[in-house]
């Protein structure tokens, strides 16, 4: 197999998120995370609002079966959104994900590149500090 058959494979199995959605996706309590190594971010600039999680520790941090696991990987039901640069990694990521279980697992359609392309970098940002305030008005 090469390694583009492996990605075909991978993205037949997945439902991949184009950028305009995203900020749906968070509002509905989806994380983001963003798999680029640190030198990456820091040549292409950081993703407001997602979790910086690099490619290698992934599956380690969102099985909420592993002793490594982030508090944020409550359960097998997490929506996880996977953004590397381009949207290739992350495609051969959430499958792993799937893999483990994380049956809500997907990536980002044109990774980084394309929320900086549509303006929509800060969009995590956003619409995380809304879906709060909207919990902090229904709490009360």
């Amino acid at each position: 197999m090469t390694v583009v058959e492996m990605l075909d494979r991978a993205r037949a199995r997945i439902s991949r998120m184009p950028a305009t959605e995203l900020a749906e996706a968070v509002l509905r309590g989806a994380v983001v995370v963003d798999i680029r190594p640190q030198a990456q971010r820091d040549r292409e600039g950081t993703l407001p609002g997602a979790l910086a999680i690099e490619r290698n520790v992934l599956e380690w941090r969102l099985d909420p079966t592993s002793d490594a696991h982030l508090a944020t990987a409550v359960d097998h039901d997490v929506e996880w959104v996977i953004v590397c640069s381009e949207g290739y990694t992350s495609s051969l990521a959430a499958a792993a994900l799937q893999d483990l279980g994380l049956h809500r697992a997907t990536d980002l359609i044109g990774g980084y590149a394309a929320l900086r392309e549509t303006g929509l970098r800060h969009v995590i940002s956003s619409a995380a500090h809304l879906r709060r305030e909207m919990a902090t008005i229904t709490a009360h």
